[in-house]
């Protein structure tokens, strides 16, 4: 019994010393930072983003870095207490995504930050890694029979899932989180397409995916790494599991076992003659990862992340500036209802809109859904500016700060106007370069599922605006109020979008 006790105690012992050298060593941690930045870094600039003083003035942390790159003469500034570089010049971001591109990858330093979400997925490799899986991305997302499966099944959701359910919220008189409606048609649609599972986030009862809701916290809480001052801050809480590293782990382990069942699903329904996208990734001859379930978690992560949260934030934001500018949406409409006389394919018609295309890239360059993205300089460089970047430090090119430059858009930046991307032949669509409009990245990494993205947002948009008028009723984005951006990895609006819907007064919602 004494034996017992004392060995009882003697682990408590233990606990309590590795417990009060853990907690020494984040108190060190936290000294040295003191030490080593604050002290040595009095610019307005870092004063500004530790302690959050910028929030007085601006509303999201993307409208103080516009601010500070619009006055900067190189339209690039350094914030010394992050490490890192940041530039709205579109020179610099054509050298680290197409001149230097083998100089500025996503580097080990991002890797350890989106490690434990994202893996060994295409979003967080580089090197042969990511080549094979690009590779392998183009040539399924380049054929003509799954773009034509994933058109059928966007057509499909959409008349049979988002309209009947918009159409019965209008028919209520109820006010609807017009965000968490395109969260779940998103959800649903690229779990179709990407993995021929129907999770049904828009059936009429409105169930939530608990992949979708376990994702949700990982993205927001892996973005938080990002945004301490140090590494060291999270990779402590890491260590001895607590706070939002604690919920961290938790969420990413739903986000496995979830996973891991849609995998499994997938093998037990077969997938040699299936055409969605994990399946045709199963099934690739001679990739000698096919099989590797590790591999195709990752897979499956990469696909969420690309094909869900992107397209929910633009078609949110999007019915943010339709709801401000009556005028557009009517013009959409037109458009749309002009087309209908000369096509009878839905997929050509949606192609044929020059002036809704124009209006998806405009609320875009103001709203972009990743609104900015970090490489690693490998070895010391310079810029094509001038800026001197060190090796191994961080560099980020932010294409939120980038929408609001007058150098790149003139005096009007503001100005949601569509018509200023209609300059090709006859008054047609015409874009700008990537590297002045980087939403879809450009060189190397660009999106590949770019065009899938454009053609799910026009189905959405077209159908939405010919059948109903979208009134937004809370404070973000009605006039003259910002939307306010949860800090993530793709942008999401705090407290929703709530809005109101009303069905307009004639209308041809069939685009197929």
């Amino acid at each position: 019994m004494d034996a017992a006790m004392e060995l009882s105690w003697g682990a408590r012992c233990a606990g309590l010393l590795f417990f009060g050298s853990s907690i020494f060593l984040v108190a060190l941690a936290a000294v040295l930072l003191l030490l080593r930045r604050w002290p040595w870094c009095s610019c307005h600039v870092c004063r500004a983003y530790l302690t959050g003083s910028w929030a007085r003035d601006f509303t999201n942390l993307g409208d103080w870095y516009a601010h500070l790159l619009r006055q900067s003469p190189t339209a690039t500034v350094h914030i010394h207490v992050l490490g890192c570089t940041v530039t709205a010049n579109p020179g610099n971001v054509e050298y680290m995504l197409k001149t230097n591109f083998d100089n500025f990858p996503k580097g080990k330093q991002f890797a350890a930050l989106l490690g434990d979400l994202l893996g060994g997925g295409i979003f967080n490799v580089d090197g042969d890694a990511w080549r094979h899986q690009r590779k392998m991305a183009s040539l399924e997302l380049g054929s003509v029979t799954v773009r034509s499966y994933a058109y059928k099944i966007v057509a499909q959701e959409v008349e049979t899932r988002l309209m009947p359910l918009l159409t019965d919220v209008a028919d209520k008189g109820t006010v609807v989180d017009l965000q968490d409606v395109f969260r779940r048609f998103a959800f649903d649609t690229i779990c179709k397409i990407s993995f021929g599972l129907d999770p049904g986030c828009l059936e009429a009862d409105m169930p939530m995916s608990d992949l979708a809701d376990a994702f949700d916290t990982a993205s927001r809480l892996s973005a938080m790494r990002g945004a301490a001052a140090s590494p060291l801050v999270w990779k402590m809480k890491r260590m001895l599991n607590i706070g939002s590293e604690r919920e961290l782990k938790k969420a990413i382990k739903l986000v496995d076992d979830l996973a891991a069942a849609m995998i499994l699903q997938r093998r037990k329904l077969g997938f040699e003659n299936s055409h969605d996208l994990l399946s045709r990734f199963m099934a690739s001859d001679g990739d000698v990862h096919a099989m590797d379930d590790k591999y195709l978690r990752d897979i499956v992560v990469s696909f969420l992340l690309a094909g869900r949260d992107t397209v929910a934030s633009a078609l949110t934001t999007l019915f943010i500036h339709l709801s401000q500018n009556p005028e557009v949406a009517a013009a959409i409409r037109a458009e749309a209802a002009a087309g209908d006389k000369t096509s009878t394919n839905g997929y050509e018609h949606l192609k044929s809109l020059q002036y809704t295309h124009a209006v998806l890239y405009e609320n875009m360059r103001l709203f972009p859904p990743v609104q900015f993205d970090s490489k690693f300089c490998a070895a010391a460089d310079v810029l094509p500016d001038g800026t001197y970047v060190e090796g191994e430090s961080r560099v980020m090119y932010h294409p939120y700060a980038m929408g609001r430059m007058p150098t790149i858009w003139g005096a009007d930046y503001e100005a949601f106007r569509p018509d200023r991307w209609l300059t090709g032949p006859g008054g047609s669509f015409a874009p700008a370069s990537l590297y002045k409009y980087p939403v879809f990245q450009g060189g190397l990494r660009v999106c590949l599922g770019k065009e899938l993205a454009i053609t799910e947002m026009k189905a959405v948009s077209v159908a939405m605006v010919r059948a109903f008028d979208v009134e937004v009723v809370g404070d973000n984005g009605r006039s003259g109020c910002a939307p306010k951006f949860v800090p993530g990895l793709t942008a999401s609006i705090r407290g929703g979008l709530p809005v109101r819907i009303r069905r307009v007064s004639t209308t041809n919602s069939d685009f197929r």
